[in-house]
């Protein structure tokens, strides 16, 4: 049974976007969190490619590439006991207001 995330071989006529783009500082973030996660063997690449296949179908698919990150790493470390969800919107919400972000 394939998931959302299992694309090989379905039909589109969409062209395949191979522009390069600047990173963003959350991309840049989110890659190194995971380095640092996967570093202190808290999650590996596995955990991580699960996390994103058991994405809601919805979300996965509104969701941009390090997007699908962050929501795996939230996922493994909720699962983990590293940290609650309610721990990581506060922190979140944290830096927003640190930040000024209003998005």
């Amino acid at each position: 049974m394939t998931t959302v995330h299992d694309r090989g071989g379905w039909p589109t006529d969409e062209p395949i976007d191979r522009e390069e783009h600047e990173w963003a500082d959350w991309e840049r973030q989110t890659r190194s969190l995971i380095g640092v996660l996967d570093a202190k063997g808290i999650m590996n690449v596995d955990q991580m490619r699960r996390g994103i296949e058991s994405m809601d179908t919805a979300e996965y698919e509104s969701a941009a590439y390090f997007e699908r990150w962050s929501a795996s790493m939230e996922t493994v470390l909720v699962e983990q006991g590293v940290l609650t969800t309610e721990e990581i919107d506060e922190r979140t919400q944290a830096l927003r207001d640190r930040w000024g972000y209003t998005g």
